[in-house]
């Protein structure tokens, strides 16, 4: 029975690093890299046209950096997960990128193992990070996020349930979904398709921008969903 394969697109400037990425991924039965890019322009071009299931984004690149091309592959490609790719763990642009769409972040230097990793975690639905570090990543950035959200947070939250509000603020803590079905005491699958509704009411696209959301809202970080 064939093995339904990951289709990844590799897009970096550095054809070395392209390279690297390529030998880890193609040792994988379930992972195929369908293409290579060098910029973010050729990046949404043959992210359309491979129709790739994960794009690995550099975020420094001449012409269309990563940010840009992140933001114009998730608004036209939905399904398409990215995952960005940094030197520096709390680089601003990467954080830039999560806001853009990306599903999450890694360092250029991390694991083969942990790319191999990463690329089913996103494609399972989840952050290519754990929540709870992406949580306390995203609170050592909130100086670069803005809090002007703030003023919106009551219209936001009014559309969601008191369920979903709670399930909300667990996930902007940076608990994960077997976490919070156990604080809540629900099912896990309980927990996702109230999570998947989140997503729907407050227009995002990952569990990565839905802390973000968190914070910008300020329902973490200081602040609390009232009671």
């Amino acid at each position: 029975m064939a093995v339904e394969r990951t289709r990844v697109l590799l897009v970096d400037d550095q054809e070395l690093v392209r390279y690297g990425f390529r030998l880890v991924l193609e040792a994988e039965d379930d992972i195929v890299v369908v293409g290579e890019a060098s910029d973010g322009e050729q990046a949404v071009i043959s992210a359309a046209r491979l129709q790739a299931d994960v794009v690995l984004m550099d975020v420094r690149m001449p012409g269309i950096g990563g940010i840009t091309a992140t933001r114009q592959i998730t608004a036209s490609f939905p399904d398409t997960r990215v995952i960005v790719l940094t030197t520096y763990d709390l680089d601003e642009f990467a954080f830039g990128a999560l806001q853009a769409g990306a599903a999450g972040f890694l360092l250029k230097s991390t694991r083969p193992a942990d790319l191999v990793s990463a690329i089913r975690t996103v494609m399972a639905g989840d952050a290519v990070v754990s929540p709870r570090i992406t949580a306390k990543l995203i609170e050592v950035a909130v100086p670069h996020l803005g809090r002007g959200a703030q003023r919106g947070a009551d219209e936001a939250l009014d559309a969601l349930s008191e369920r979903e509000r709670e399930v909300f603020l667990l996930v902007g803590r940076g608990l994960a979904n077997a976490e919070i079905a156990q604080t809540l005491h629900l099912s896990e699958s309980t927990v996702k398709a109230h999570f998947g509704r989140i997503l729907t009411k407050l227009e995002l696209t990952s569990r990565v921008q839905a802390v973000i959301r968190a914070y910008e809202l300020g329902i973490v970080g200081g602040s609390t969903v009232a009671e």
